[in-house]
């Protein structure tokens, strides 16, 4: 019963995600995931402490 009922939800998941994202405007995830890496090393490149001069 068990592989059953999980392939019902998976099933009924994978439809649910089908209707929404044919029927609203979903934002692209990975480009929103890009941006936030691009932001990030901008940020840490600008903002990290300097080295000293035994630091390697």
């Amino acid at each position: 019963m068990g592989i059953i009922r999980s392939s019902l939800t998976f099933m009924l998941g994978t439809a649910f995600g089908i209707y929404v994202a044919q029927n609203y405007d979903v934002p692209n995830v990975h480009k929103l995931y890009k941006t936030g890496v691009v932001m990030a090393k901008h940020y840490e490149e600008n903002y990290r402490k300097p080295k000293g001069r035994g630091d390697d």
